[in-house]
């Protein structure tokens, strides 16, 4: 009689390629937020915030004028330090989602949509950040609530 000898699976030998998918996922969407934190500060709010010609061209076309730029570049800059903040990282997707939700509307109503798919293209990763972050709302409703 020969003996067969199955391989011993560990819990460790188990587990341990599910969490190097889960750290390779916490990188991979933590890069996602500094990304798109990078973008929605420097290349989306900046030009608005110190009156980029380009920036200033396009309000004066909506007819919304400088202090609604100003406005929404604070906002955009504002949701982009709020991504980088742990127990704002779920909330701040949904309103920088929200924003681009208006900008889409407002390429299709004013630029014939010229440069629509922008604020879309920028949806998808927002609500892939809100959707894996959405615990963080929770403990954000914890904090105001216990605050109040």
């Amino acid at each position: 009689m020969s003996e067969t000898t199955a391989p011993v699976t560990t819990a460790a030998s188990v587990t341990a390629p599910a969490a190097g998918r889960a750290r390779a996922a916490r990188i991979a969407l933590r890069t996602l937020t500094v990304l798109l934190a990078l973008f929605y500060g420097v290349a989306s709010a900046l030009p608005k915030l110190i009156a980029h010609p380009s920036a200033v061209e396009s309000f004066d076309t909506i007819g919304w004028g400088s202090a609604a730029m100003y406005v929404i570049g604070v906002l955009e800059l504002a949701g982009a330090i709020a991504l980088l903040v742990p127990v704002l990282s779920g909330v701040a997707p949904i309103a920088l989602g929200a924003l681009m939700a208006g900008a889409f509307v407002v390429q299709m109503s004013y630029f014939d949509g010229e440069n629509a798919a922008t604020p879309l293209i920028l949806i998808v990763p927002l609500a892939l950040l809100a959707w894996t972050r959405r615990r963080s709302n929770a403990d954000l409703v914890r904090l105001v609530r216990r605050r109040a």
